[in-house]
């Protein structure tokens, strides 16, 4: 329960601080719950998109949805993608990507790339139809982050431990840990194969929208091994948020 805990304060700004504190030696646990989250950061997006649809229209729905899903996590993952942006554009080798990607001043690659993954995301989710965004929303959310928490198990960490930016390093998920990131990742894809989904009749799709977004994730953690031979806390949201548009792009185009 404490790592449970541990992983809510990290990956969101709801006040469950006030909950229990809880050891810090937990906050390493938290990519074991990462996925586990999801539900509760997709579902609120998801939620907020379907209240506003139904009193306005879509395009706004998912822009306040989009934000809503930002607010929730403090740009938690945001801030990582385009420090990994500025770290692997700008950098020419371990030791200055690494230096970058510290600087917590953002530069030309890290905005560049904010606005076309917002624009991207807002083109995409438009292109779902509506009924489904819901169901988008929340299971790419909770797919995503069920793939990227095993970063952990393919990468070593590519800092010395005393350079974290939050002084902790990610170990390893417990069995019981890895079981409910698997059977979270499962019951994501299930969502949208519910009856009178557009998937229901083409397993085919359900398969390959999983696997695309599993290869790209692996690409992703090649390009890490190759240039800083790991991976930091940035790299795992980087990860994240690209695995997520690649797995809602593919719903929108199959």
């Amino acid at each position: 329960m404490n790592n449970f805990l541990a992983a809510l304060m990290f990956f969101t700004r709801l006040p469950f601080h006030k909950i229990k504190q809880v050891p810090s030696e937990c906050f390493s646990h938290v990519t074991g719950w990462w996925s586990v989250t999801g539900w509760l950061t997709g579902g609120l997006s998801a939620l907020t998109f379907w209240l506003l649809f139904q009193v306005t229209s879509a395009s706004i729905a998912i822009v306040m949805a989009l934000l809503v899903r930002v607010l929730l996590m403090g740009a938690l993952h945001e801030d990582g993608f385009a420090d990994f942006l500025d770290g692997f554009g700008g950098g020419n080798d371990k030791e200055s990507t690494l230096r970058i990607m510290k600087d917590s001043h953002i530069g030309t690659y890290g905005v560049i790339g904010l606005i076309l993954y917002f624009l991207l995301s807002y083109v995409v989710l438009a292109n779902i139809q509506p009924d489904y965004v819901p169901l988008i929303i929340l299971s790419s959310d909770v797919f995503a982050k069920c793939i990227s928490s095993h970063i952990v198990w393919f990468l070593p960490y590519a800092r010395p431990e005393s350079e974290s930016k939050n002084r902790t390093v990610y170990t390893h998920p417990t069995a019981l840990e890895e079981t409910l990131t698997v059977i979270s990742g499962l019951c994501a894809l299930a969502i949208i194969i519910l009856p009178d989904s557009p998937f229901i009749t083409n397993y085919l799709n359900l398969c390959l929208i999983a696997i695309v977004s599993i290869a790209v994730a692996l690409l992703l953690l090649l390009l890490f091994k190759k240039k800083i031979g790991g991976y930091t806390g940035d790299c795992c949201g980087a990860l994240f948020l690209i695995t997520e548009l690649v797995f809602r792009f593919m719903t929108a185009v199959i």
